[in-house]
């Protein structure tokens, strides 16, 4: 798929799962150098907001964003997947109240399982999933212009949605 940054084309490894799929597992690293994996949040509504680089700010917003409105879910885990550093996100979250789990994809595993790899900036591609509680894909965003924000209340209300039928 292709994405562009600053209208310049930059083209992702493969193809990206679709709304109706499972989301394909992972096992990343937290701030904490702890393994997290999607099994771990099995029965629960899950945001993976992914970004290519948290010391810009259209990619600090993403994650504010949605760090901050994950407060106000209930039922709704906000996974934050980039490729830098543990030391980045840390330095970013320090004067935070961090809600959302920030992870490493150090190996750029989960940007390939998902096909948002980027090769030729070896970066993540931005892109927002809402899956719900069996682990299925019911909300998908690929922001085509990586220097624009993606559309946070479609995804929200996505998340919302899914904790309705939660209850």
């Amino acid at each position: 798929m292709d994405v562009a940054l600053k209208g310049e084309k930059f083209e992702t490894n493969g193809p990206i799962p679709e709304v109706g799929d499972n989301a394909p597992s992972f096992n990343l690293k937290n701030l904490k150098n702890e393994d997290v994996k999607l099994s771990d949040f099995v029965g629960e509504v899950v945001i993976l907001s992914t970004f290519p680089d948290i010391v810009t700010s259209t990619c600090a917003r993403q994650t504010d964003t949605f760090n901050e409105e994950a407060k106000n879910l209930s039922n709704t885990t906000v996974l934050s997947i980039s490729t830098n550093t543990v030391e980045q996100q840390s330095e970013w979250g320090q004067s935070k109240d961090v809600e959302t789990i920030l992870l490493h994809d150090g190996e750029r595993t989960f940007a390939k399982e998902y096909g948002l790899y980027i090769k030729r900036l070896d970066k993540i591609a931005r892109a927002v999933f809402v899956l719900n509680r069996h682990g299925q894909i019911v909300h998908r965003e690929i922001v085509k212009e990586m220097s624009g924000d993606p559309h946070f209340e479609e995804a929200l209300s996505a998340a919302r949605h899914e904790e309705a039928e939660l209850s």
